[in-house]
Formats: structure tokens, sequence, C-alpha cells
């Protein structure tokens, strides 16, 4: 699945502060979170795809970044956003 695939796969109006949002931390956060998804499922089946692992272990890295950036700015934000995607956090 490509890039491309993931975009379209994805709803991303739910996460969307206006229609051409493409930079706020909530949609961000939310397509990050749908390729760590599907990253994972792929890591499922191919163990030893060290350079996927690592791109990964990025994502994951930058949505904690992400998530904690925007706990700062707005909590209201940031708990319908891990409610809305289903994240422990």
């Amino acid at each position: 699945m490509s890039k491309a695939n993931i975009a379209i796969d994805f709803d991303p109006a739910d996460f969307k502060q206006h229609e051409s949002d493409t930079g706020s931390a909530d949609y961000q956060i939310a397509v990050l979170t749908k390729r760590i998804k599907h990253l994972t499922e792929h890591m499922g089946t191919h163990k030893k795809d060290f350079a996927s692992r690592r791109g990964l272990l990025t994502m994951v890295a930058q949505r904690r970044k992400l998530l904690d950036y925007l706990k700062g700015q707005s909590e209201e934000r940031y708990a319908e956003l891990i409610k809305g995607l289903g994240l422990r956090r």
C-alpha cells in the first residue's frame, strides 16, 4: 500500500480544522496513526524487515512528540483526538 492509497483509505474530515488543513497537529497525528497501523500489520508478516521497523519507530516517536505538543496546547482537542483514534494514552 503506497502513501497515496493510505490517503484514499483514510477519512481526514474528522480531524481537519478547516477544509484545506494538512498541517494541524490533529491531522498529522491521525495520518501517522493510519500509517503506523499499516506498518504494524506489515511487520507481523515480515519480521526481518529492519528498514521498515526503523521507519515505524520513527513514526511512533514523531506521533508521541505531536501528542505531547497538542496536550500542551489544548487539553480538550487532545482528549477528543485520543478518543477518536482509540489510542491508549
